[in-house]
């Protein structure tokens, strides 16, 4: 039987509440969705853990403890891999929007001394789980967009199965249906089914994806092609775009 990876975490709904307010009033203040997924974590992260541990692949990347945010930090030898493969779209991606890989380390703000890991592999998992955000948005081709990164959660949700993540799918559908964005509903509910029908994206071992192409990827983690959707930005995102 596999070792427990996570000591039991309390549920915390005020926090999450209370940085939900603050994410829908600021959609581009990415460090509420790391604090809501943490409140309402629970127990789902353990269960995620065991998954991962009995996949044959995901066994072997958290047993080898890998660090893939060097990996993705190394941006100049992703341009140089071939065209159409997966590290050239993700640094094309990354250079597109103006954004890191260190940026989701900042916005986290995780305490790598947390005392509620118990397993090393834990530990890896929950970083990897934090730098393969970007990874999935080349991989699903869900923008950086308030809809795409809606849809994408909703993806993620159907893989992860973490409460916070469910929570702010459905409070973000709620708000975009009430601003009248009404296409919010079928774009959720697509990144849905996507993520359920596709395998393991967290047990699976990027490192060597990063070299394959882009359509190869989709193939081997049985992620169907993306349909086209109007992108809705944030007035912050609007003005870069």
């Amino acid at each position: 039987m596999n070792k427990r990876g996570v000591a039991s975490r309390p549920l915390q709904p005020l926090v999450a509440l209370r940085a939900m307010r603050t994410l829908l009033a600021d959609p581009d203040d990415t460090a509420q969705v790391f604090r809501i997924v943490r409140a309402l974590t629970g127990s789902s992260f353990e269960r995620l853990y065991q998954r991962v541990l009995a996949h044959p692949t995901g066994s072997i990347v958290l047993g080898e403890k890998r660090d893939l945010l060097p990996v993705l930090q190394n941006r100049e030898r992703l341009r140089g891999l071939p065209e159409g493969t997966l590290g050239r779209e993700y640094a094309r991606f990354l250079d597109r929007e103006g954004i890191s890989a260190e940026g989701l380390v900042e916005a986290s703000n995780e305490d790598q001394d947390d005392p509620l890991f118990l397993d090393e592999r834990a530990r890896v998992l929950s970083s990897r789980l934090r730098d393969i955000h970007d990874l999935w948005h080349v991989v699903t081709g869900y923008q950086r967009d308030l809809f795409g990164e809606h849809a994408l959660l909703a993806f993620s949700y159907a893989q992860i199965r973490n409460h916070g993540i469910g929570f702010i799918v459905i409070m973000a559908a709620i708000r975009r249906w009430r601003d009248g964005h009404r296409d919010v509903i079928p774009l959720a509910w697509q990144g849905y089914r996507r993520g359920a029908q596709a395998e393991s994206l967290v047990a699976a071992d990027w490192e060597g994806l990063l070299e394959k192409p882009l359509s190869e990827v989709r193939r081997l983690l049985n992620v169907d092609e993306p349909t086209e959707y109007r992108p809705l930005f944030s007035v912050a995102a609007a003005a870069i775009h």
